[in-house]
């Protein structure tokens, strides 16, 4: 008896301190295209058993690493119930294809989908500045594969502007910027939007009055209203991914 005890014991203690590992950000590696690259993972202990959940890749600003925006996403993934997951981009002045995506991107979402019980068809991008930039480029290249994307302060590159006519779908997009910003005018930012619904695309613009370019200090209000964007959609079918060469 009382070693059964003991042994419930020692397993109640196990099952707690695995709970708790789950709530920590992790730093991880993974290998692609023969290149070792990092990223931070969380995934919180607050998962539905039996469920898929969902993922949001996260892409950080020029200068960060991915626990940047993490760590200020982890307490809104813990309430939720989703995996979150910020690579680091292999030069930290920003993004570029096609060191970064798509096939980086998506051998991250899939090795993770091996891992976790990932539901394939609730796979977002975020981005903050630069990584917001990207994850709009990455989400015209792979819009079968994400199901959404939402950022912060990021507009598509004129030099990939051609990306919107080749998109295979109308991937829902949201984009929040402050009329003060500096670094991504309000004015360039409603270019992007209306050069994207004139193709058909329905890009939600949120305008935040004087706020500039800064994501950290508004990061639970920024988050929250890009969560609230992203969990309402969903792929109709299981995704596609197309390799770009």
């Amino acid at each position: 008896m009382k070693l059964r005890l003991l042994l419930i014991t020692a397993l109640l203690l196990l099952s707690s301190s695995l709970a708790n590992a789950k709530d920590d950000i992790t730093k991880e590696l993974i290998t692609s295209n023969g290149k070792t690259r990092a990223y931070y993972l969380y995934v919180p202990s607050t998962l539905k058993a039996g469920s898929k959940s969902p993922l949001i890749v996260m892409l950080h600003g020029s200068g960060r690493v991915g626990i940047s925006l993490v760590e200020k996403w982890k307490d809104l993934a813990r309430k939720e119930g989703f995996i979150i997951a910020g690579p680091d981009s292999s030069d930290t002045r920003g993004w570029n294809a096609p060191n970064d995506g798509p096939a980086f991107l998506h051998d991250l979402v899939e090795e993770l989908k091996t891992k976790y019980p990932i539901n394939p068809r609730r796979v977002y991008l975020f981005g903050h500045s630069a990584g917001a930039s990207f994850a709009l480029v990455m989400s015209l290249a792979e819009s079968q594969y994400f199901a959404a994307t939402a950022i912060h302060a990021g507009v598509l590159p004129p030099a990939n502007s051609d990306l919107i006519d080749s998109a295979e779908r109308k991937i829902p997009i949201s984009i929040q910027v402050g009329d003060s910003d500096q670094s991504v005018p309000l004015k360039v930012v409603r270019a992007t939007r209306d050069a994207l619904n004139a193709k058909g695309f329905a890009v939600e613009l949120t305008e935040i009055p004087g706020h500039d370019h800064s994501y950290y200090d508004l990061a639970p209000r920024i988050n929250q209203k890009a969560w609230d964007f992203l969990k309402s959609h969903e792929l109709e079918s299981d995704p596609v991914y197309e390799e770009i060469q």
